[in-house]
């Protein structure tokens, strides 16, 4: 059902509901796996161990052995100083070197780096809630003060490594840039959404935001 017309790749028209149940099944599959709160939480978790790590590479502490990872931790790299040597060590970084860190980093001497490091290895991930409207000032401190009662760290600490707000964005489709385009029996090419009788179709092009709270509580 994929053909070329005029140097472009399109559906025949007959090809149409396929184009349908993928792009419905698209959206599904954000909301309900990738961006699922237990994938939002681990995310944010893992994004908060690398920057304490950083953070003490970069004060001169120890963080195991050097591989990899320990590279992009330990030195300033940028666009401008991505050389040759970063290029290969970024090409054979993957995510052994990030796991068998993570598990020396359990005992670490620094009890930040230590306790996210064990939360991860355990499964024991913050809790996530979701929003369409953003969270206020009030929501935020709430959930920092709960997690400093909970974990005993300053409300610097908690702010920067353990309470996180963010946004999620769904566009199952965008038209914009080509899009899906479909070959008309006639000859004509058009955008799946303008094809189908889905109307649907046109919801999905519709970008979905939601906000969400990283917290311990």
């Amino acid at each position: 059902m994929l053909n070329v017309k005029d140097g472009n790749l399109v559906v025949e028209e007959k090809g149409i509901y396929s184009v349908e149940k993928f792009l419905i099944a698209r959206r599904l599959m954000y909301w309900q796996v990738y961006l699922h709160k237990t994938v939002i939480s681990a995310d944010a978790l893992l994004v908060s161990i690398l920057q304490r790590a950083r953070e003490l590479a970069l004060e001169g502490h120890g963080l195991g052995n050097y591989h990899p990872l320990l590279h992009f931790l330990m030195n300033r790299v940028d666009e401008n100083s991505f050389d040759d040597e970063a290029l290969d060590l970024f090409l054979v970084l993957d995510d052994i070197d990030i796991m068998s860190s993570v598990k020396q980093w359990q005992f670490h001497e620094d009890s930040v780096l230590r306790v996210l490091s064990q939360s991860l290895l355990n499964r024991s991930l913050p809790r996530v809630k979701i929003s369409k409207d953003e969270f206020s000032d009030a929501d935020i401190f709430e959930a920092s003060a709960s997690a400093s009662n909970r974990l005993g760290f300053s409300h610097e600490v908690i702010s920067t490594f353990f309470v996180k707000t963010g946004i999620l964005e769904n566009h199952a489709y965008k038209s914009e840039g080509g899009g899906i385009r479909i070959l008309k029996k006639d000859g004509r090419v058009c955008d799946v959404a303008e094809a189908s009788d889905n109307y649907n179709l046109d919801a999905l092009k519709e970008t979905v935001t939601k906000h969400y709270l990283i917290h311990w509580g």
